[in-house]
This record gives structure tokens, C-alpha cells and sequence, in this order.
């Protein structure tokens, strides 16, 4: 670096300062103290090369957090080192440059334990990993492209599976059924992700199978074997294949139709995926698969079951779970709200469909009209069911009074009715309600949560002053002749209660 300076400055003669630093990528600093050194300084440099290194009193510490706090970054190491030497005259990129050398020449913890794994056997495995690609340009339209990829884990032998819409377990199926046809076999297991193409659910590493899917690997004669959830490193060479096949085989290109595309996937296999030499093995993946792994398959024949769903249509269910089928609209369950579904007719009935399981969601009773809605109950929150538990609960609390204090609030606020209820079980939560206060609520002509509210709150303040209301007239009357003027200053705010449903200030 030092000679190769001194050769573009050529003593002045040559590229400035400002032009060595661009054209080396460091900066005009160190340009200008090489530039500043003699011959001699230059040699004693050179011979020196395992000099001692400013942060070398720190290694030990260095290594301790790089060891305890596996990727943790330089800027963070710079920031603890400062903390614990404020002195020490040491920056960022010198930290960085530093942690990089430390990283080459030690052995620190890994985050995860690695191990070769096994897989040197040809016709035993193939990886199987779907995915998407969004904006392909088809027929002029930027298109979502569904692809399903199988590489076979011994020769690197690829295939590729495209599907316009969302895959369901039946276009699932019939893409292995393409690929083992592709391979001229089939291996004795396949390894996937946890989609639940595949996999429905874990516990315990405990599986649940999609039942179609399983049904059709029992009959077709190969093991599902399923990676622990969030792993694709467990499966790499699959994860190496869907990047491949998104940055060189579908990058950059257009299709006239989607006919075009599915020609060009097909060459693409043979032409550059399969004939090219392989990074990892150093040979062509078609070449390793027909002189090493070919005669190691399984026989296949695709099952005379057939396995594949008359689903053929998709639609996407609105935000009210509503679906949209020849004029009319049916509901789904909450969960699938905005999201696509299978549909299909069967006979005198419409069928739904989740596009991952192929399991059916709901059926309804074909409408032969236009512009009706198709709902089941059991799709939406049932209002009347929790109006029925949330009267069951007060009367839990106030016995048969829960009745009476129900039908008040109903009185009271009809259309708001379900709320009202919760609202008076958060009451009774907080404070529950007095006997005498509640004789007396249950002789108002109606009521209303809030009400109910003000009462708690003056019956807290002044207890007393309830049995003098009892006794006494109708708020909205002048009080008896023979009352004194402290004792209706006293009564004048439950008499505002009764006819604002307010807490006058008089309470406080």
C-alpha cells in the first residue's frame, strides 16, 4: 500500500492527494503520513509487521463481550471500551478493523452448533420449500408467481412447480406429482418447512399432518420429514435453490402469456439450472444425477387415487366475512375475513375451501337470486347469546332483583342494551350496590347504567340522606311544608339524580 502511493504521488508529479485517496478507497490523512515517511521509516515499518496493536491490552475484555453477547457490533464494543477507558484515544473503525482481525484468528461461541450433515447418499432425500415472487410482468401485468421448488439434496438436481393463484393441497400434489415425473423417480423422503401444506400443527416436535397431503405421500411411498419451525437453515440447500431461482431464473424477465412463462421454466430447468456447474459439488446437477443418483430412486407411478379438489375458483372474502359468488354474497367464518378462499359447487350447495389445507371452511345452500346475503349465525359474534350470559350474571349477583334491575336498564336504554349490562357488572365489580340503595333503584320507572353510577357515588358520600328521599315527596315536588330549609338543601341531590341522572356539586 505505502509503495503503491509513493508510485501514483511520483514525488508531485503524479495524482493528488485528494485523487490517491479516491482511487485506493482511504483517506487523504493516511495518504499524506505514508507520503510524509522516509525510506527508512517505510523498511522499519515493513519489517515490524506483527507490531503491537493499540487495542491488544483490551483483547481479553474484547473477546469476553464478543463471547457473552454473540453479535454484538463493533459501534457497541467502541461504547463499552470508552465507558470503562474514557481515555482510551481509539475509534470506531479502529474497533471495527480490530474485531474483524479477532473474528479470522479466534475461536469464539457460535450462536447455534453445526454438524455435517449426511446427506452424501443419492435417491434418499429431496427439500422441498414453497414460495412467491411478486411483480412479474405477465402478458404487460405485474403478476404474483406461487412456485414450488424440489431439489434433490445428493446431485442438486432442480425442478420448479408455478402456479397463478394461491397452492392449495392440490396443486401441492400435483407439483410432486410433476417433479418425481421430472426425476424419473421418486427419493425415500422429503423435507419441508412447517407450511401447512404439510404440517397443520406442533407440539412437542409432536406432529399434525395435512391428512390429504399424508394420504397422498403414504400411497405415493415417500417419508415427510418437517424442519422445526423457523429454521430454513435445516434445509439449505432448497432455501439456495428458491434464491437461485428468484435472482436468475425470474429476474429481469416478461412473459407474453402465462403459457410463455411455463415454456421458459421448462428450458431454463435444462438449459441453465440443471446443466450449469454447481458451486457446491463441481459439477453439473444433471450430470451427478444421471451417472450417480438415477439408478438409486424409487420407482413412481402417479396414484390412481385422485387426490386433487374440484376447487378451480378462487374469491377474497370482504372485511364483514362476506364472499362474492354470481351476485350474491356468503358469509365465512370471521377468521378468513379479507382473505382468499377456495369455492366450489356441489350440486344444490357452495363450498369453501382453505387454499393451504384444501380442507373445507363452510358450505351453504346454493341461492339461485340476485343481490341476497347468505349468513350463519355461527360465522358472527352472537349478540343475543351474550345478552342472555350477561343477564344471567347479574341475576347470579342480585338474585331475582338482577331480573327487575335488567329490565330497567332495558327500559332505560333500549338500543343500547348489551352494554349497558356489561356496564353494570363492572359496577357491581367495583363497589356491588347496597340493599337500601337498591329497594330504592328498583322503584325508579327506568334506569340507566350511568345513573346507577351517580347513585353509588352520592349513597358513599351521604347514606343517610336516602331514607330522608324515601320518606319524603317526589324529587321533582316542593318539599314538605313542615322540612326545614337545611334538611332540603340535604335532599336536593338525589332529587338531581332522579331528573338529570347528574351529581350536583351540593354532594361533595
Amino acid at each position: 500500500m505505502i509503495h503503491k502511493i509513493k508510485a501514483l504521488h511520483s514525488n508531485g508529479s503524479g495524482m493528488s492527494i485528494r485523487g490517491i485517496a479516491r482511487r485506493l478507497g482511504i483517506s487523504r490523512n493516511t495518504v499524506r503520513k505514508y507520503l510524509a515517511m522516509s525510506e527508512e521509516e517505510i523498511q522499519a515499518r515493513q519489517s515490524n509487521r506483527e507490531r503491537r496493536k493499540l487495542l491488544d491490552p483490551h483483547r481479553a475484555y474484547i473477546r469476553h463481550l464478543m463471547e457473552s453477547f454473540p453479535g454484538l457490533s463493533a459501534v457497541k464494543i467502541h461504547r463499552k471500551l470508552k465507558e470503562k477507558h474514557p481515555d482510551l484515544p481509539v475509534s470506531i473503525r479502529t474497533v471495527r478493523r480490530y474485531v474483524a482481525r479477532l473474528k479470522q484468528t479466534s475461536t469464539l461461541k457460535q450462536e447455534r452448533y453445526y454438524e455435517p450433515v449426511l446427506d452424501m447418499v443419492p435417491g434418499v432425500q429431496c427439500q422441498v420449500d414453497p414460495g412467491e415472487l411478486r411483480g412479474v410482468l405477465v402478458a404487460g401485468q405485474p403478476t404474483t408467481v406461487y412456485f414450488v421448488v424440489f431439489v434433490l439434496s445428493y446431485s442438486r438436481l432442480m425442478y420448479v412447480g408455478l402456479s397463478p393463484r394461491p397452492i392449495d393441497t392440490g396443486t401441492f400434489i400435483r407439483m410432486h406429482d410433476a417433479a418425481f415425473r421430472y426425476f424419473g423417480g421418486r427419493p425415500e423422503e422429503c423435507v419441508y418447512d412447517q407450511t401447512r401444506l404439510v404440517v397443520i400443527k406442533e407440539r412437542y416436535r409432536e406432529l399434525t399432518l395435512n391428512e390429504q397431503f399424508h394420504g397422498y405421500a403414504t400411497v405415493a411411498g415417500f417419508r415427510i420429514r418437517a424442519c422445526e419451525g423457523y429454521d430454513p437453515e435445516s434445509k439449505g440447500k432448497v432455501e439456495a435453490g428458491v434464491r437461485y431461482l428468484k435472482g436468475n431464473g425470474l429476474a429481469g424477465e416478461h412473459f407474453d402469456s402465462w403459457a410463455d412463462l411455463e415454456a421458459y421454466m421448462a428450458e431454463w430447468l435444462d438449459a441453465t439450472a440443471n446443466a450449469r456447474k454447481h458451486g457446491s459439488t463441481g459439477e453439473s446437477p444433471r450430470q451427478r444425477y444421471e451417472r450417480d443418483e438415477r439408478g438409486h430412486m424409487r420407482p413412481y407411478l402417479t396414484p390412481s387415487i385422485d387426490f386433487t379438489p374440484a376447487c378451480r375458483e378462487t374469491r377474497k372474502a370482504d372485511k364483514t366475512g362476506l364472499v362474492s359468488w354470481k351476485s350474491n354474497r356468503y358469509s365465512v367464518p370471521m377468521r378468513y375475513q379479507r382473505a382468499t378462499v377456495g369455492v366450489r359447487e356441489e350440486q344444490d350447495f357452495l363450498v369453501f375451501l382453505d387454499l393451504e389445507t384444501g380442507e373445507e371452511i363452510t358450505r351453504h345452500a346454493l341461492c339461485h337470486g340476485r343481490g341476497q346475503v347468505i349468513k350463519k349465525k355461527s360465522h358472527y359474534r352472537d349478540k343475543a347469546r351474550r345478552i342472555a350470559d350477561c343477564e344471567a350474571e347479574i341475576q347470579r349477583r342480585l338474585g331475582d332483583d338482577g331480573i327487575r334491575m335488567s329490565a330497567l336498564l332495558k327500559k332505560g336504554a333500549p338500543d343500547i342494551y348489551k352494554d349497558q349490562l356489561t356496564g353494570l357488572i363492572r359496577l357491581l365489580d367495583r363497589h356491588g350496590i347496597p340493599a337500601p340503595l337498591l329497594a330504592h333503584l328498583l322503584d325508579q320507572p327506568r334506569l340507566t347504567t350511568s345513573r346507577i353510577e351517580d347513585y353509588l357515588e352520592a349513597y358513599r358520600k351521604r347514606p343517610d340522606l336516602l331514607d330522608e328521599l324515601r320518606t319524603g315527596q317526589e324529587p321533582r315536588e316542593r318539599p314538605a311544608a313542615a322540612a326545614d330549609s337545611a334538611t332540603r338543601a340535604m335532599l336536593r341531590p338525589y332529587a338531581a339524580i332522579c331528573e338529570t341522572g347528574e351529581v350536583s356539586d351540593a354532594v361533595h
